[in-house]
């Protein structure tokens, strides 16, 4: 069963990394907010092994198509949340400061995301499948 220690460090990386996306929307020099779009990504990053996890059995199986499409999916959208801020600031919508923060909010997070799959998908009688 998750600790109190593992809710704290995962809403502790949670808000660290929104605070560097939002430094990278509001410091005055910035000024622009489209970096905040990246929210979207953080929302369906989870999806797809949310899904999975729910649709597959739960064989011991080293390999499962529907399991291997939710990685491939999940993977393609976390490069996806990358690849937003790199082309905003190529294409000079955002400036290339504004990118480097947002490129550490994404980092942040997407540890984060990755860290509550770790701590709550282990399949014990508290895990967030129940939700």
């Amino acid at each position: 069963m998750p600790g109190i220690k593992d809710l704290v460090g995962l809403s502790f990386g949670g808000a660290i990394g929104l605070t560097f996306l939002f430094l990278g929307c509001a410091v005055e020099q910035y000024g622009v907010y489209w970096p905040l779009f990246a929210l979207i990504f953080y929302i369906l990053s989870p999806l797809p092994l949310i899904i999975a996890n729910r649709v597959s059995d739960d064989t011991d199986s080293s390999s499962n198509a529907c399991r291997e499409l939710a990685y491939f999916l999940t993977t393609g959208i976390v490069v996806s949340a990358y690849g937003f801020h790199i082309v905003l600031a190529h294409s000079s919508t955002i400036e290339w400061g504004a990118c480097g923060l947002a490129l550490t909010g994404n980092t942040i997070l997407f540890i984060t995301i990755f860290g509550f799959f770790m701590v709550f998908g282990r399949g014990d009688e508290f895990s967030w499948e129940q939700w």
